[in-house]
């Protein structure tokens, strides 16, 4: 029979995911995630300890009297195990595998994806797929670093007055079209054939293993000089890539810019309202997280299968209507008995 922290660690194996601060490495919200794991698996109350029968001296049959020592008696007692207690053999559970998804570094912030457990062979599968990331990328006109973001060695500034929201528009829209057609070609697909047609409708055109980093969304959110934001959905990309990105919008403009924030809003089905804030990171909050993907999982699964066969749903509606009428007519039952 399962321990109460081998159920609890059953219900905690699955994807959830969190909300990185900037400044922080994923190694160490990892670690502080395993090790509020930890914490709440062994707080969790152990079973009593197994019992043995062992043979103890009678109280007082030591005792000597006037003619000696009297006879030794023993008697039969049921006592604890001891080797088997927790502060002899340690906690139950010592170490457990939490996997990290598309990493993110330490400048960094938005949504990681995390798996517990068996969750590690579903988070390798689901990055199989070709699932998109969005990113909001805060800029600045008018300087350039070495490494740029805003915080690197500043090695160029420049004048931005010249720029407009509408020449900004243009510049995103020639780079958009140039991503696309690297989509493409990566895809590795006739864009001639049915196939091509159904994955673009689905949404699974892209690149087939590894590509270059592709783009395949980009606009302006806001626009205030020097200030401006993107909204980036892309594959295949690095952090250090799409600040990379926002320094070559400003040359194109005859300009420089540089990055001032980069902050990851989805990570394929999962959003920053999914996402578990630093002060949410315990065994409790995170099983529910994990609950609450499986379960959004499952009625996804539902309405694609609805979708598919339109005719039965009407069929399954009534079979869940008669299912819900069902208690009502035995407890209508149950009081005519």
């Amino acid at each position: 029979m399962a321990t109460p922290a081998v159920r609890m660690f059953r219900r905690l194996e699955g994807l959830f995911c969190v909300y990185k601060p900037p400044g922080i490495h994923w190694k160490l919200v990892r670690d502080s995630i395993e090790t509020n794991l930890l914490k709440g698996l062994n707080a969790t109350p152990s079973r009593p300890l197994p019992r043995e029968v062992r043979f103890l001296p009678q109280p007082g049959s030591d005792a000597e009297g006037p003619e000696g020592p009297k006879e030794l008696k023993l008697c039969a007692a049921s006592v604890p195990v001891l080797s088997k207690h927790p502060l002899v053999i340690g906690p139950e559970f010592q170490h457990i595998q939490v996997g990290v998804g598309h990493r993110l570094d330490a400048f960094s912030s938005g949504v990681l994806v995390l798996a517990v457990g068996n969750g590690n062979k579903v988070l390798n599968d689901f990055y199989k797929t070709r699932i998109t990331r969005d990113y909001t990328l805060e800029g600045e006109f008018g300087t350039a670093s070495d490494d740029f973001s805003h915080t690197g060695r500043v090695v160029e500034r420049s004048t931005y007055g010249h720029i407009t929201q509408d020449k900004l528009d243009r510049v995103l829209a020639v780079l958009q079209g140039a991503n696309q057609k690297a989509l493409l070609m990566y895809s590795n697909v006739d864009m001639n054939t049915q196939e091509a047609f159904e994955l673009a409708v689905r949404g699974l055109l892209g690149p087939e293993g590894k590509s270059p980093p592709i783009l395949t969304g980009l606009r302006c959110i806001h626009f205030e000089p020097p200030n401006f934001t993107l909204e980036v959905q892309c594959l295949n990309e690095t952090q250090k890539y799409l600040r990379k990105v926002v320094h070559e919008i400003g040359l194109e403009l005859r300009s420089t810019a540089v990055c001032k924030g980069v902050r990851r809003t989805r990570d394929g089905p999962f959003t920053l309202q999914d996402a578990l804030t630093r002060h949410h990171w315990t065994a409790t909050d995170v099983m529910q997280a994990i609950q609450h993907y499986h379960s959004s999982k499952k009625n996804k699964t539902l309405s694609q299968s609805h979708s598919k066969k339109p005719g039965l749903q009407t069929m399954e509606e009534n079979m869940t209507v008669s299912q819900q009428n069902e208690p009502n007519k035995e407890a209508a039952a149950g009081r005519l008995d």
